[in-house]
């Protein structure tokens, strides 16, 4: 079992530099090292710090949550989801989440039709046969993430950290993100498998056929965009409709209600596949959006007061930015996949949604990652 450091603390490290010459950099020791501030992350380092362990977690980005991401529309704007936005019934790690952090929920809209399109025109579905009764994050998901963080030690969570290499070293691993270095025990990569296989440089490498399985595991939402139209008010509902549709004729290929509580601030969101994009590409253009919602929802979805786009597959700290096309058929089954549940190397564990045994691409499939990747760290 590994054994908890009695306290962290810097000493010299030999590092070779890009100039192949040798320089000394101090690195911190801790017992810990988490990659990546998304909610898998931040929940391994709350569980591991209330255990007492020294944990310390290296975010590629300037801001923590990952996929959970609201940003505002405006200065001071409301915040609307562009990443995760659901969580359902039958998952109990979110709901005691939210309970403990005491953040506001509300139910996913359900009242009134739904919308369906295809090359022969728009027809009412009686009844909403789209949605489901999901719940939904009021103040944004990301605020979740963010209050989780908020709950940390400072200096535990440090942004703006990319890393790009982790070796062994005895029986320690090295965690380098440009000048900051972190010596630990165990490492944990909350990062989609295939994104760490493909932004991190390991020593020695990931044995197969881990490696394959990695690579191949399709990153959840790392092919779609998904775009939020905000109005001033949710007109749909006046109609009887739900803000629920299918299209086969595009861009969006579904929409819903994404509106807070009693319909404030009130938003469409939809999903459109990534090879809709770039957003300022006509494709996946405002202008084409706002036809869409015109066919969709009648003459008042044509004057949103916004409209945000977040093409995924361009996000390069959540997907890999390959050049060549990926295989045709994502491989979803490999969610979950045996080998996820192994460290590597004995010390470097694989933690996110995709490698979760269960609810894989939810939320809660986050959290489970990160409760069984905590006991391994323990009992390892």
């Amino acid at each position: 079992m590994l054994e908890r450091s009695e306290m962290s603390g810097v000493y010299p490290s030999m590092i070779p530099d890009s100039l192949t010459s040798t320089v000394t950099r101090p690195a911190v020791m801790v017992d810990v090292a988490i990659v990546g501030a998304g909610i898998t992350g931040l929940r391994c380092a709350l569980n591991l710090l209330e255990g007492g362990w020294g944990v310390t977690v290296l975010e590629a980005r300037d801001r923590v949550g990952g996929r959970l991401w609201s940003p505002s529309v405006g200065p001071s704007g409301p915040r609307l989801d562009l990443g995760a936005t659901w969580f359902w019934p039958r998952e109990p790690r979110v709901r005691a989440l939210m309970e403990e952090l005491g953040l506001p929920t509300h139910p996913q809209y359900l009242e009134g039709d739904a919308v369906y399109e295809d090359p022969r025109g728009v027809q009412r579905l009686a009844g909403n046969p789209l949605d489901g009764p999901a719940g939904r994050f009021s103040t944004g998901a990301e605020t979740v993430a963010e209050t989780l963080a908020a709950g940390l030690p400072d200096g535990v969570v440090r942004t703006s950290c990319p890393v790009h290499r982790v070796a062994l070293q005895g029986d320690r691993v090295q965690v380098q993100a440009g000048e900051t270095v972190i010596q630990a025990a165990s490492v944990v990569l909350a990062l989609p498998p295939s994104l760490a296989l493909a932004s991190i440089d390991f020593d020695p490498a990931v044995p197969e056929p881990l490696a394959s399985i990695a690579a191949e595991t399709p990153v959840w939402m790392g092919a779609t965009a998904k775009v939020v139209a905000r109005y001033g008010e949710p007109f749909w509902r006046g109609r009887g409709l739900a803000g629920a549709a299918v299209s086969h004729r595009g861009p969006l290929r579904e929409i819903h209600d994404m509106s807070g509580p009693d319909g404030e601030p009130a938003a469409l969101f939809g999903f459109a596949s990534s090879s809709a994009a770039p957003a300022a590409s006509e494709g996946l253009s405002e202008a084409r959006i706002t036809e869409q919602l015109v066919r969709l929802f009648g003459p008042e979805a044509g004057e949103p007061e916004s409209i945000q786009i977040a093409d995924w597959s361009r996000e390069r700290w959540t997907t890999p930015q390959r050049q060549e096309s990926g295989p045709s058929s994502p491989r979803y089954d490999l969610y979950g996949h045996q080998l996820f549940q192994s460290p590597i190397h004995g010390r470097i564990h694989l933690a996110s949604t995709e490698t979760a045994r269960a609810f894989a691409g939810h939320i809660e499939g986050a959290l489970m990652a990160a409760d069984e990747t905590v006991s391994r760290v323990v009992s390892g």
